[in-house]
Parts: C-alpha cells; structure tokens; sequence
C-alpha cells in the first residue's frame, strides 16, 4: 500500500495523480494521522512507501535509515520508500521545481532571486535557486531575512519565487508582494496550485512576465515520487500529460459578454460538450434574491445589484470544473475580473450588436445606445479576456469552437 500522510487532506490531489502516473500500478490512498500515533504508525511499516505532507515532513526524519541528497540539504521529507530492508527519505519536491522552472524557461542562472516565505517550500526553492546557480537567494517574510513592508529595498531582483500560503483557496484575496517594486523582475514562480491563477500570477501576466503555477510542480514532484517507490524511470512526457488532464478537469469555462450576446445558450451546450456543470450567475441570482432582476433593479438599484453579483461572482471564482455564464457587466469591477480568472478560461463571445435583445435588461434599455454601452465596456471585456469568439452560428458550433481553442491554448501552457 501506497499513500499520502498528514493530519487533514480533504483537498489532495495526490491520489488521482499518481494514479494517471502510473496507470494504477499501485494502491493509493489518503491517510489522515494525528499527531499522537505517527510513531506507532510508522513503526508498523504496513506500507510500501509514503509520501508525507504538513506538519510531518521533519517528524519522520527520526524513523528513516538514510535520506537522499536532496533531503539532506532541505532538511525535509516529502517521500519515504524502502530499499532492501531500509527505509529512505528523499524531498521529491526540489525535483518538482527544478522541472517547473526549466519547462517555463524561467532560469535562476545569475539572476537575483527572492523568496517570499520562511516555511519548508522555502527551503526547497532556496536550494533549488542555489543549486541553478542563482546569484543571490534572499528572503521576504515575517520572521527572517527583509520583512514585507521593506520589500522594495530588494529593488534589483530579478525572479521571485512564492512559497507562502498567501492567495491559496480559500483565502485567494492574498497577495504576498506587490511586483511593480521590482523593475527588472523577468519572472515569478507561485508554488501554490489551487486556485490555478492567484492574484500574484494574475499582475504578473498584466505586467508581461514569465509566470509559473504550482500545478506542475506538483504533478512532476509526484513522478519523481513515482519512480522512487517503483525503483524504475517514468518518461517526463507524463507530467505533461496529467498537467493538461487535471488543468482540464479543475479550470472554468468562462463566457463573458453583452447582454444578449448569448451567454447562457451557448453555455448550456458548452456543458453539454465538456461534460463540466452549468451555472449561470444570473440565474443563481435570482434564486438568491428571490425576484427578477429588473424588480431588484427597480427596487434597489444598479449600485446594489452589482455588490451582490460581486459577492457572487467570488464565490463561483473560487470553484472549479464549472461552464459560468456571467452578466454583462459584471467585468466593469476589476475585484470580478480577478475572481474569474482564479480558475478561469475566460472567453468574450460577441454577438452583432443588431441581434442584441433588450427586452427584460435594464441596463440594455437604459443605456443611450447599444453602441455607447458596448464602447464602454470593451476595454473591460478584452481585459478579462483569454480569448473572443463571435457568436454568428448556432449554439453548438459557437461551443465546439470555444472548445477547440480551449484545447488548442491547453497545448501551449
């Protein structure tokens, strides 16, 4: 038996990971351990191999003959695998980086690097950085190295690496530095994988870096663990692989768009296509509110309608594996355009602006012209973004075109 240990791991991936990995080839599961019976659990061996996460990467170390290298320098434990009769630690998740970083390009070969962090993914991406032949490995955190407040001092830095929980699900307001301190900042590397696209990322790919989630990490720091528990070489071709296939799975279609411009009836046939479940953000809404949105408006006002939608709009952001037809305004709050690209593909249908109804929209109806209202809100739409599809045919070529270029972009990452 195979598995994962730690003391809460509702959230892990790990166990459909190694299974893609490895096409099955071993049992694994998620074993939850309180503090008080990891000796006895360890000491009863009735495992072929672990890996281990928070809070017993360190703990374990007493319970192991030998710890590779890597292990050694970090001074951590992420695997635990068994030779002959011994019992050997290895850190998989220095492998993890290394591959990450080469895969995006982002080399730390004499560049000035920064850390944001203090905990065990820290020690890991110092060692990495070093080991790559970074020029200098700083840290930015609370307890060592420069604080966060003086951050900007570090204005020479190059490639900042983040290793502290700050924008992780579900607190993704996080955002540990503010990047436009660093003018010759080439790129950043955010070892957290859920959501797929923090805030930190998000002003990174604004100001034109080269970016990096963790999702890849994890899944390459999961083949080394792989090879370690079945003593052979996996081809790296499977990162890839089950990269784009949990991308696939966790990442929201987002629709985007003029009112009218067919949102919803494309969405629902994207559903249909991708197999994700719909959710309109309208319709959530008015479940919600308990009335349509032309009474709320009425009632209540745009000012209101909008606080809402935003709250909503956060809530859905930060759930995966959804097709989310959203209104037409809601990319005006920037807070919104954020929340949707946490785990979004977002795609601007556009639709002749002839075809848009009016009929039941306020904000359509109020407006001096459609063309006014669609001006001023592009800037808004092409910001969000990842790509625009016009909507001239019917709802299930629109669909399988969005589809296809949702792949297409998978490809690429």
């Amino acid at each position: 038996m195979y598995g994962l240990i730690g003391r809460r791991l509702g959230h892990s991936y790990s166990a459909p990971i190694h299974r893609a990995l490895t096409n099955g080839a071993y049992d694994y599961r998620l074993i939850e351990v309180e503090p008080d019976a990891l000796a006895d659990f360890l000491r009863s061996r009735e495992f072929d191999g672990l890996n281990v996460t928070i809070p017993y990467k360190r703990a374990v170390i007493p319970f192991l003959d030998a710890l590779t290298p890597d292990a050694e320098r970090i001074g951590a434990v992420n695997t635990i695998f068994r030779r002959g009769d011994r019992w050997i630690g290895d850190n998989t998740d220095a492998a993890g980086l290394r591959y990450a970083l080469e895969r995006i390009g982002l080399d730390p070969g004499g560049r000035r690097c920064v850390i944001s962090g203090n905990g065990g993914t820290s020690r890991t991406a110092a060692v990495v950085l070093s080991e790559l032949g970074a020029a200098s490995v700083r840290l930015v955190s609370r307890r060592e190295g420069t604080p966060f407040e003086r951050a900007g001092t570090l204005d020479d830095t190059e490639l900042i690496v983040n290793a502290t929980p700050l924008g992780m699900s579900p607190e993704t307001d996080g955002d540990p530095l503010d990047l436009t301190l660093f003018p010759k900042l080439i790129g950043v590397f955010d070892a957290i994988y859920n959501p797929l696209s923090t805030r930190f990322l998000q002003r990174a790919q604004r100001l034109g870096l080269i970016q990096g989630c963790g999702l890849r990490m994890l899944v390459a720091q999961a083949k080394a663990a792989a090879e370690r528990f079945l003593d052979a070489r996996l081809d790296d071709g499977a990162i890839e692989r089950v990269y784009r296939e949990l991308r696939a799975g966790t990442e929201n279609l987002i629709l985007v768009g003029m009112p009218g411009a067919g949102k919803t009836a494309v969405g629902r046939a994207l559903s249909a296509l991708s197999g994700k479940p719909f959710v309109d953000l309208d319709a959530v809404f008015v479940e919600r509110a308990g009335m349509p949105i032309p009474e709320y408006f009425a009632r209540f006002g745009e000012a209101a309608f909008r606080q809402v939608e935003a709250e909503l709009c956060a809530e859905v952001g930060r759930k995966t594996g959804q097709v989310v037809a959203t209104g037409g305004g809601v990319v005006l709050r920037e807070e919104n355009r954020i929340h949707l690209r946490l785990n979004g593909y977002v795609v601007f249908l556009e639709r002749e602006l002839s075809k848009l109804p009016t009929s039941g929209r306020p904000v359509s109806q109020a407006a001096p012209s459609l063309r006014a209202l669609y001006e001023e809100r592009l800037p808004a739409y092409r910001a969000c973004a990842d790509v625009s599809v016009v909507n001239d045919g019917s709802k299930a070529s629109v669909a399988a075109r969005i589809l296809e270029l949702y792949r297409e972009r998978l490809g690429t990452l």
